[in-house]
C-alpha cells in the first residue's frame, strides 16, 4: 500500500517540476535551459521586458547564418541600423500570435532604415517559407536549428536568451538595447522600443551637429576679430 501511495504522489510531483522548468528560468544557467528544452525546442518566456541603458550595453553581437532562401545574412548586413531580431519557429503558438505585430512594425519602420531579421530555431526551410507566406513576412529569417545553433549562442554570450519567442532591439552599433521574453504585448510595445532606440541615435547626431555648428561659429568669430 505504501509503495502505491509513493508512486501516486511521484507522478504529480514530476509534472509540477516539469512545469517549473518551463516557466521559471530565473535561477537557471543558459546551458541548463538548453538541456531542459531539448525535447521541445524552446523554454517558454513570461513576456517580461528589459531595457539596457546605453552606458551598460555589452559589446556588439556578431552573428551570421543561412536564410530560408539560401542567402547568407548577419550582423555585417545591419550594422549602422537599428535592428529587430526575433527568435521563432512555425509551431510556436505565441510566435504565430505576434507575427502580425512584427509585420506591422516592419511595414512602419523599414522606410526609416530599421532592419528586421528572424532566427528560426527549429523548422526546416519549407516550414519557415510557409510561415512567411501565411503572415506576409518580407524580412529574412536565419535557419539556426542545426550546426550548433550558432546565432543563438552568439546572442546568448551577451543576453541570456531563455524564451521562444524572444524579440531584441539592437542599437546602431549592434548592441542589445531592449529585450522581450515571450510574446510581444502588441505592436505598440515594439513601436515604442524601436522609437526609443531611433531617438537615442538621432539625439546623438543632433548633439554632434550642434557641437559642430558651435565650433564653426566660434571659428568665424575668431576670424572676424
Amino acid at each position: 500500500m505504501k509503495r502505491r501511495i509513493g508512486i501516486a504522489l511521484a507522478a504529480p510531483l514530476a509534472a509540477l517540476l516539469a512545469l517549473t522548468a518551463c516557466s521559471d528560468t530565473g535561477g537557471t544557467s543558459l546551458s541548463e535551459q538548453w538541456a531542459e528544452s531539448s525535447d521541445k525546442g524552446y523554454v517558454s518566456g513570461d513576456g517580461s521586458s528589459l531595457s539596457v541603458p546605453v552606458a551598460e550595453r555589452t559589446e556588439p553581437v556578431e552573428y551570421s547564418g543561412e536564410t530560408e532562401t539560401g542567402e547568407t545574412f548577419g550582423s555585417a548586413d545591419t550594422l549602422g541600423s537599428v535592428t529587430v531580431v526575433n527568435f521563432w519557429y512555425a509551431g510556436c503558438a505565441p510566435c504565430r500570435a505576434e507575427a502580425p505585430d512584427l509585420v506591422a512594425a516592419y511595414d512602419e519602420f523599414s522606410d526609416d532604415g530599421v532592419r528586421f531579421v528572424g532566427v528560426n530555431t527549429r523548422d526546416q526551410v519549407a516550414q519557415a517559407a510557409q510561415f512567411s507566406k501565411e503572415f506576409a513576412v518580407e524580412y529574412p529569417s536565419i535557419m539556426d536549428n542545426a550546426g550548433g545553433r550558432a546565432v543563438q549562442r552568439a546572442f546568448a554570450g551577451q543576453v541570456p536568451l531563455n524564451a521562444v519567442p524572444t524579440t531584441l532591439v539592437l542599437d546602431r552599433e549592434g548592441r542589445v538595447a531592449h529585450r522581450v521574453l515571450g510574446q510581444l504585448a502588441g505592436e505598440s510595445q515594439l513601436r515604442t522600443l524601436i522609437t526609443e532606440t531611433l531617438a537615442e541615435s538621432q539625439g546623438g547626431s543632433a548633439v554632434a551637429d550642434a557641437g559642430a555648428a558651435d565650433s564653426d561659429a566660434a571659428s568665424a568669430d575668431a576670424a572676424e576679430q
